[in-house]
């Protein structure tokens, strides 16, 4: 059994060659197998001969085959004659820097970094994947200004160190500030370093450096992006966007920059404002939009070039807070009141001169004030001073004219102009508003009491027109009445001259020997007439009183029927004459009393022709009245002969 097992003894032999082989291999030719996924790192033991057997002082790389770790690295493959006992070989993984992020170099040998810097310059060394290189070409130990983008490398890790980082991202609407960390020193008189261009926003700052840019705050900024940039070389603030609204104008104060010459002339002596890109005021301020402005090299006030209210008011204040720190004015009357006034002032700052505004005060803040609030506030304590209260509230709109031109002249000083001045709510002591309120109400009640009054007045000069026009209609019922009252004693005129002449033929005759009875008859109805007439004067006078009192219309109706009467008489009289009218009325009275005109007994006169007429009708009424009982008979009761 034991032959059979001694048979194979070579069958053993190569089982343990196949699992050994890698041992076996080094020990016999030192052969080194690099996965494709390594690196090998050599660290070489010891030197056995010639000239470069150890390190010189100072290097713990070797690049010429010196013993200790070794410059040259081992890529993926087969390699011979590196025996176990020479040579340290460690397996090492790629760097592998991920998307999105950047591999900051540190150098553990190399050349010292030159005083006064602290970053390494570049050196062409296949982005240090060759140690060699690095060395013998003069790279420098330390922190390296240089660095590897996302990808896989070879990188001898005994020789480099390996930081992984973010990469920079700028928000959109952002801007970045830039402090770099190496460069030459800052020019005297400076605050920020010079511009410097083709550094591709600072991320190869080696030609920063090479361009001689200079360590610190830097005066260009870098916009919204992604950014590969070493933060041991430079250091980003991100900031808004400076952002100019409508109806405003930036004013730009640069801190930096060459000194500029004085644009504005020897009669603006308040500052220098100077050109675009120099240190001052720019002349040309920026209109609205979004400017990526470095906040530490230059400042940008904002400037409102559209209307601007300011309230001296406690309780109200405008979006842009110019305003807050106003109040309302006290002021101290003539006689001795305090009171309160509102005030609102316009102004108005135009494009060209918002430069010469900020140069001279510094911000619209010390606009209001250094110069409006202690030119309106005392321009008001001044003119209330010359006024007491009731009359400073009744010229309110003329003092409101005042105090604008009074603005107006001392703002043009200070290139603002002065829109309006607005007086608002004044508010006297209370004891003074009681009085001026009891005034008020009286004025106000004097004025209701003429209203009153007048309304009075109208009201009675309404009535009596109504009554005029109501009695209008009765006084033309009275006209029409005097004016029929005429036409009819015309028509009785004319109809009695008719009568009149047929009975002048008719009874000629006897006319005459009436004539003596018809006198006394006249006379008497003469006498009756005027008595009438004068009690119907009376009467209607009376009458006419009666109504003049009482105010009726009926009055006047009376008295010209009245007057009518009487003028009818009077002119029946006019025309017929007085005779004829006697006449007339006594044939009227005589057809009325139906009396013969020819009488029943003719008494004559004596024989001796010394009787009359009249003598006879005297006798004859005798006798009537002597006997009334028989109705005019004589005393046997028969007639009276002659």
């Amino acid at each position: 059994m034991q032959v059979d097992i001694l048979q194979y003894w070579w069958v053993a032999l190569i089982v343990v060659c196949l699992a050994l082989y890698k041992v076996i291999l080094r020990v016999l030719f030192g052969m080194v197998i690099v996965p494709e996924d390594r690196i090998g790192l050599v660290t070489k033991k010891f030197v056995l001969l010639g000239a470069n057997r150890e390190l010189p002082d100072g290097r713990i790389i070797a690049t010429k085959g010196e013993a200790g770790f070794q410059g040259k690295t081992l890529a993926p493959g087969l390699y011979f004659w590196k025996w176990f006992w020479q040579y340290d070989v460690t397996m090492e993984k790629f760097t592998i820097i991920p998307e999105g992020k950047i591999g900051l170099i540190m150098a553990k040998d190399g050349a010292a970094i030159p005083t006064g810097s602290i970053l390494a310059r570049r050196v062409d060394c296949d982005t240090f994947q060759d140690a060699v290189k690095f060395l013998s070409t003069g790279g420098q130990r330390g922190r390296q200004a240089t660095y590897v983008t996302a990808g896989s490398y070879r990188i001898n890790t005994m020789q480099f160190q390996i930081s992984i980082t973010d990469m920079v991202r700028i928000q959109e609407s952002m801007v970045g500030i830039v402090t770099t960390l190496d460069g030459y020193p800052v020019e005297a008189g400076q605050i920020a370093g010079k511009t410097v261009e083709g550094h591709n926003n600072f991320q190869d700052f080696d030609a920063f450096i090479q361009r001689g840019g200079n360590r610190g705050l830097q005066p260009q900024v870098i916009l919204a992006g992604s950014y590969n940039l070493n933060p041991w070389a430079v250091q980003i603030e991100e900031i808004p966007m400076m952002e100019i609204a409508i109806g405003y104008v930036g004013v730009v104060i640069s801190y930096v920059g060459l000194e500029g010459h004085d644009l504005t002339g020897s009669d603006f002596k308040h500052g220098n404002i100077v050109g675009k890109g120099q240190k001052g005021v720019w002349v040309e301020p920026m209109g609205p939009g979004k400017y990526p402005i470095n906040k530490y090299i230059m400042k940008v006030e904002l400037v409102p070039t559209t209307n601007l209210v300011l309230n001296w008011a406690a309780a109200r204040s405008e979006a842009h807070n110019l305003d807050k720190n106003l109040s309302t004015i006290t002021v101290r009357s003539k006689d001795g009141f305090p009171f309160n006034l509102d005030v609102a002032q316009i102004i108005h700052v135009p494009t060209t001169e918002a430069p010469k505004v900020i140069a001279r005060f510094g911000n619209m803040v010390n606009l209001v004030s250094q110069v409006l609030e202690p030119t309106i506030g005392n321009y008001f304590r001044n003119s209330a001073q010359d006024s007491d209260v009731i009359a400073f509230l009744s010229t309110r709109k003329e003092r409101q004219e005042s105090a604008k031109m009074h603005i107006k002249r001392v703002l043009d000083e200070y290139n603002v102009n002065a829109v309006d001045t607005l007086i608002g709510d004044i508010v006297p002591p209370d004891s003074l508003m009681k009085t001026l309120t009891d005034r008020k109400i009286a004025e106000e009640q004097k004025i209701t009491y003429e209203t009153q009054k007048k309304a009075q007045e109208t009201r009675q000069g309404m009535e009596k027109e109504t009554a005029i026009a109501d009695m209008q209609k009765d006084i033309v019922r009275a006209q029409q009445s005097v004016e029929i009252a005429e036409r009819t004693a015309n028509a009785t005129v004319k109809k009695a001259e008719g009568d009149a002449s047929g009975v002048k033929l008719a009874v000629g005759a006897e006319a005459e020997a009436i004539k003596v009875r018809a006198h006394g008859q006249a006379e008497a109805t003469m006498a009756q007439a005027r008595a009438e007439s004068e009690a119907t004067k009376l009467k209607a006078s009376a009458q006419a009183e009666q109504i003049n009192l009482t105010g009726s219309a009926e009055a006047g109706k009376i008295l010209a029927i009245g007057k009518s009467t009487a003028e009818a008489y009077e002119l029946a009289v006019k025309a017929l004459g007085g005779e004829n009218f006697t006449r007339y009325k006594i044939t009227e009275e005589l057809s009325r009393g139906h009396i013969k005109l020819i009488p029943d007994i003719l008494i004559g006169g004596g024989s001796n022709g010394g009787g009359s007429a009249i003598d006879g009708l005297l006798g004859l009424k005798l006798m009537e009245m002597m006997e009334p009982g028989n109705g005019g008979k004589g005393p046997a009761g028969n007639k009276p002969k002659a």
